[in-house]
């Protein structure tokens, strides 16, 4: 890895710890400019265009560009502030909290948008969103006592609650569309959105595009500035840096090339590289056993594979060193959570051979111990990078590792619903609070097949559970550092999964482009303040 990228290292590592990385791309004209088509890259096609039932983050980009959330948060700072909410009050025991509705809302179907809602939606989320079954556990009714006021009311504190409730993460459907439907997640909503937000859905075409087009009745005036939205899918890494270069593509989030050709692409007239839009949900790389394998099952297997694998290698190999190591759960950039004392199972081959060993599982006549498939993530190159560094590994104390590819909704149905999986590798948002980001990933009553990124491994232990538990409701933020610290010191012992590196995700951007980042989780906002200048 050559000094430039160290020194980026070298920076995440320190931005971890005293704020966010340097932003880029903030410049814009004085005065927006009405019309246009913004050509937005998303990349791979998301499995549902709702995010009701479902965190892809695909599916986060077009959801918050239809469907809107109660509130969203400022960029600097996270503070809430009005999207279909327009005041909240939160009682002083933290078991009721008030929302006054934005009046003369419509659905994009032309019914009035009202606090009943509001009401379903939340509920919908507590049974059915990975996160939200989570974040919503302890709603015990939500109150409407007239059509713009609704008052959620609690069990039990939720001290994170306040936070959750943007678009992408919890967002509000229209109750007289689903109404009735026994499988939510698989509505036909989730495909032909009805929303309140700034663009109305027009068209998905399989393998090509998503168009949305401008709501003319918004209810923010004069907003949104543009016309039309298309969104694109494009597979292959190399066709998408040519879309970049050649102006078809205006905006590509979540790191949309290679790293490799990240420097060369600031280095262009037209294109810069924008850091901004991820700290609200920073992501962990990991790979995650499936804990009923019968190979993985074994401490002693896990603690071997965790022995073999050398995290700065990952970092430097996969994210071209824009990526710190990361051995615990919560990111290094969540600071506010993050312990950087959790035990490491160091890099050390010939330790994992021993493990091997001490398991029952000695080398053959071949040089294999055993054979599994790997499972890779299908979101993107530099997962297929992760996946053969541990293959290389791997073979290295025995294992052989079969990769196997496949499509996006095959890859969740093997691993969250048939559970035909041995291990996989993933990218998981932490989101702003472990509670929302984490507990669903380690919290038993998060094992539900079916569900997408929940707890995959089908991790059960009853003191982790009780730790997530007892931090949903502590109002004391020391104390819940606290717990969340132990939380993390357990999960690094016990191996369900192990967690590899933190990288920021990079968004490319024409610099025709404007205000295309207002909100604290980036392109996963609504666009409405975005506009162009120029042909396009």
């Amino acid at each position: 890895m050559d000094i430039r990228r160290r020194q980026f290292n070298t920076l995440l590592a320190f931005t971890a710890l005293s704020g966010a990385l340097p932003l880029a791309g903030r410049a814009g004209a004085e005065e927006p400019v009405a019309g246009g088509t913004l050509n937005l890259l998303i990349q791979p096609e998301p499995p549902t265009l709702v995010t009701l039932a479902h965190t892809a983050g695909p599916t986060t980009r077009v959801s918050g560009k239809v469907t809107e959330g109660l509130l969203a948060y400022a960029l600097d700072d996270f503070k809430p502030v009005p999207q279909l909410a327009t005041e909240w009050h939160v009682s002083d025991d933290g078991l009721e909290y008030t929302f006054k509705l934005r009046t003369g809302v419509k659905w994009h179907d032309g019914e009035d948008f009202t606090s009943e809602d509001v009401a379903f939606s939340i509920l919908a989320l507590k049974e059915v969103h990975p996160r939200g079954r989570a974040t919503f556990s302890s709603v015990t009714e939500v109150a409407t006592p007239d059509a713009h006021t609704a008052i959620i009311r609690l069990s039990k504190p939720a001290p994170y609650l306040l936070g959750a409730l943007q678009a992408s993460e919890s967002p509000i459907v229209p109750r007289h569309v689903y109404e009735g439907a026994t499988d939510l997640g698989g509505h036909a909503n989730s495909r032909a959105p009805v929303g309140t937000g700034p663009f109305i859905f027009r068209e998905w075409v399989n393998g090509s595009h998503i168009i949305l087009e401008r709501n003319p009745d918004y209810w923010d005036r004069g907003k949104p500035y543009l016309d039309r939205i298309v969104i694109k899918f494009i597979p292959d890494a190399g066709a998408r840096l040519a879309a970049l270069e050649a102006g078809e593509v205006d905006v590509a989030p979540d790191t949309p090339v290679s790293l490799s050709q990240i420097e060369r692409l600031k280095s262009l007239p037209d294109l810069t590289v924008d850091d901004r839009g991820g700290d609200y949900s920073p992501v962990v790389y990991r790979i995650e056993f499936n804990l009923e394998n019968e190979f993985f099952r074994h401490d002693k297997v896990r603690q071997a594979v965790a022995h073999a694998i050398d995290r700065q290698k990952i970092a430097d190999i996969a994210f071209y060193g824009y990526a710190v190591p990361a051995p615990s759960p919560i990111s290094p950039f969540l600071k506010s959570f993050h312990n950087p004392n959790v035990p490491v199972y160091a890099f050390d081959p010939a330790r994992a051979e021993g493990l091997l060993d001490e398991a029952g599982y000695p080398r053959g006549a071949d040089g294999i111990r055993f054979e599994v498939p790997h499972d890779v993530m299908p979101y993107g190159e530099t997962y297929t990078r992760i996946g053969d560094y541990l293959r290389d590994s791997l073979a290295r104390i025995g294992v052989k590792i079969n990769l196997r590819g496949q499509d996006v909704p095959t890859w969740l149905k093997r691993v969250y619903t048939d559970r035909d999986f041995a291990f996989v590798t993933n990218g998981m948002g932490n989101t702003f609070d472990p509670t929302i980001g984490v507990q669903r990933l380690y919290w038993s009553k998060n094992f539900k097949p079916g569900v997408p990124f929940s707890n995959g491994s089908g991790y059960n232990n009853p003191e982790i559970d009780a730790i997530f538990e007892q931090a949903a409701i502590e109002n004391d933020h020391a104390t819940r550092v606290e717990l969340f610290n132990r939380m993390q010191d357990i999960i690094a012992r016990d191996l369900p999964d192990i967690t590899l590196v933190s990288a920021p995700q990079l968004t490319v951007v024409n610099k025709r482009v404007h205000d295309y980042i207002t909100v604290a989780d980036g392109l996963s906002g609504s666009l409405s303040s975005t506009y162009v200048t120029g042909a396009g």
